[in-house]
């Protein structure tokens, strides 16, 4: 069977590997973590391991061989991008920054080794909103590359002088108020758990203030977050706004409770082309190391370190 082949092959070589939760249910059966990317960026800086395997996107892979430039960093796909990823390059940063040049540059963790490091903090969605409130009040800052969790961010922290970049995940992005409405007409005395990268998490936000919701419980998280918050709610019924890969780790810690996605569309493709298949050549073969120049790691290394050290 491929998945104890798997197995076998990282033990005898000591490969630890890391899925993220919207991988395949088959690759998170095989991973030693699973989690969002905070989370799994947490479990790399302590890794005693000569080599991570990495099941994921692109980005991903880069931020783990900033954070262990000592270990060897591997991928199953270097095709696996990121629509996110790709919105900003660093021209347009340098550009945007020479605009602000008293701003301080917040990228979210879906970004490329480049763009990295040209920014002041990494934030993830577990913990963008505390690193904008770390940041001095009369500091501008410039938020990228995901305009709706940057509008979250702006709305929830009251910030005014707070500049978004027009980036999107085109999974999140098409995750639409009517599909969420829809769903939980279909299932009643079900809670909603909404990824703040989606499209309609601001207009979420207002019915939610206007009573559109009907006094139902309604949680904008990330997806850590909503695993954990899953766990300890007493409800049964969750419908689940973001990429349908974390039903399966969400059903597994929690047999006894019903998920439903948002949206059945909320699929990412990069995501899952890393499969089984891949993950056993990609053990067998060393393949596909992702390597980052020492000069953008360590420009790099700083802002990471920064969303690390911020709950």
């Amino acid at each position: 069977m491929l998945s104890e082949q798997i197995l076998k092959l990282k033990r005898e070589k000591d490969v630890v590997i890391l899925a993220h939760n919207y991988q395949l249910p088959a690759i998170q059966d095989v991973a030693d973590f699973v989690g969002d990317s905070l989370s799994l960026a947490r479990q790399l800086a302590k890794t005693p391991h000569k080599t991570i395997l990495f099941c994921g996107v692109h980005f991903m892979a880069e931020t783990a061989a900033i954070i262990c430039p000592d270990k060897k960093v591997l991928i199953p796909d270097l095709a696996a991008g990121c629509s996110l990823s790709d919105s900003i390059t660093v021209d347009q940063l340098r550009n945007w920054k020479k605009e602000h040049p008293n701003a301080i540059a917040v990228g979210y963790v879906n970004t490329t080794a480049e763009i990295k490091s040209e920014l002041d903090y990494c934030c993830t969605s577990s913990n963008a909103v505390n690193v904008v409130k770390s940041i001095p009040e009369n500091r501008e800052v410039l938020f990228l590359p995901d305009m709706f969790l940057g509008s979250y961010v702006a709305k929830v922290t009251g910030r005014k002088n707070m500049y978004i970049w027009a980036g999107e995940c085109h999974v999140h992005a098409g995750i639409r108020s009517e599909d969420i409405h829809k769903k939980l007409d279909s299932l009643a005395n079900s809670e909603l758990l909404v990824h703040p990268e989606c499209s309609c998490t601001s207009q979420i936000m207002y019915e939610v203030a206007v009573g559109d919701y009907k006094n139902r419980q309604v949680q904008i998280l990330s997806t850590e977050g909503m695993m954990n918050y899953a766990k300890q709610s007493s409800a049964k019924q969750f419908v689940v706004a973001t990429e349908t890969g974390i039903l399966y780790r969400m059903q597994q810690q929690n047999p006894g409770k019903t998920f439903a996605p948002a949206s059945d569309s909320a699929v990412c493709q990069y995501m899952k082309m890393i499969t089984p298949e891949k993950v056993y050549a990609s053990l067998r073969d060393d393949k596909y190391e992702v390597r980052v120049s020492k000069n953008i790691a360590d420009k790099a290394r700083t802002a990471i370190e920064r969303m690390l050290a911020i709950g």
